[in-house]
């Protein structure tokens, strides 16, 4: 059983953190909460609130995970890391780290999975007989570009062998050390093997600290995304999540920045709360913007069909609804109004190749000589 900090009370937030509270997952069976007997010092109050990030390195047993879900354009994805430092207080991914008994929220921000043989588990799998090229996304949950990947370069280890067999890869990330990979992803991308998403859902330099908290800023992020278009890298921007009352009313400004700076294509989602998300989302809300929670939830609620969260496919990306309509339309107005359209009319062969897919020599002529030397057995 992990320890917990706090168990779904409320606490002063932490510089530097999306959660304040630590629920524990629903999987587990005992429930613990804080107590305070008195004989705590000011001192141990500080640590206990200046909470340090683990990287907790671990030999995974797969990579590749694989979905058949209708409403997601991929369906093969990795995620180099489990749990997430940039602290997005609204992220779907959260739930993970209950399977681990861990809590979605401050351990999913602070106690990070490194698979750090992602690179030698793909090379083997994509080395594989029966393997069928399809796009793999990173970023799909966790983003690859978030702090640990600086130091430990697990990203960069899975673009190589990607690059190697020439596999394409589609890549979300709100973090502007993507650039750093420009020397493997610009010859994919002249090879059409890769684009990459930018995540942007606000230019509010407030908002963004306080929503996530540990990624680049906007500004950054267009910078990053100017850096790859100028690169010759595709590039994209997701405004992802719409938030009601919040960051709705930036849809078209962001659009118009990220065009500028050189993004291609547009797409968006809107909130989602599934599981232990919908109470940490709540009290994120209710600490930094208490005037406004209510509104928000309600507006969340309509697009929702009256619930917190809604599980089907199609309809939790995009909401149901009249309101749900509205922003589909007023999102396809914005986006042929500044000019996506157009410039998407005006690319050729945007799409990612498959066919290119090889194992390298070298890869099969080894191969070739482990079953020879099976074989004398």
């Amino acid at each position: 059983m992990a320890l917990r900090t706090t168990s779904g009370k409320h606490e002063d937030a932490r510089k530097g953190r999306g959660a304040a509270i630590n629920p524990e997952g629903r999987f587990e069976k005992v429930e613990r909460e804080a107590f305070d007997d008195g004989w705590a010092q000011s001192d141990a109050d500080d640590d206990a609130r200046a909470l340090k990030t683990q990287i907790i390195e671990e030999k995974a047993a797969s990579i590749i995970t694989r979905n058949q879900s209708p409403d997601i354009p991929f369906t093969q994805s990795i995620n180099p890391y489990q749990g997430c430092e940039h602290g997005c207080s609204y992220c779907y991914a959260r739930p993970t780290h209950a399977y681990r008994n861990l809590s979605p929220g401050v351990d999913f921000e602070t106690r990070i999975f490194a698979k750090v043989n992602a690179a030698a588990l793909l090379r083997r799998e994509l080395s594989k007989p029966g393997y069928q090229c399809e796009v793999i996304s990173l970023g799909a949950n966790t983003d690859p570009y978030q702090p640990a990947e600086k130091k430990l370069g697990i990203t960069r280890g899975i673009l190589q062998v990607c690059a190697e067999f020439n596999q394409p890869v589609g890549i979300v990330t709100k973090n502007a050390m993507v650039e750093r990979d420009l020397d493997i992803l610009v010859p994919m991308a002249q090879r059409r093997l890769v684009n990459v998403f930018m995540s942007v859902n606000n230019l509010d330099h407030d908002i963004a600290r306080r929503l996530e908290p540990r990624c680049s800023a906007p500004e950054r992020r267009l910078q990053a995304i100017r850096a790859l278009a100028q690169a010759g890298v595709p590039v994209g921007v997701l405004v992802a999540p719409v938030i009601p009352f919040l960051n709705d009313d930036q849809i078209e400004a962001v659009l118009q920045a990220a065009f500028e700076a050189g993004a291609t294509q547009a797409g968006y989602v809107v909130l989602r709360l599934p599981y232990e998300v919908k109470t940490l989302f709540r009290d994120w809300l209710e600490r930094h913007y208490p005037l406004k929670a209510k509104h928000v939830m309600s507006r969340v609620h309509e697009f929702r069909g009256g619930r917190d969260n809604d599980p089907n496919f199609g309809s939790r990306m995009r909401g149901q609804g009249e309101l749900a309509e509205l922003l589909s339309k007023r999102f396809a107005i914005a986006k042929r109004r500044i000019g996506y359209d157009a410039r998407g009319r005006m690319l050729r062969n945007a799409s990612l190749d498959t066919t290119a897919f090889r194992v390298p020599a070298e890869v099969e002529a080894a191969a070739g000589t482990a079953r020879r030397q099976m074989s004398l057995f």
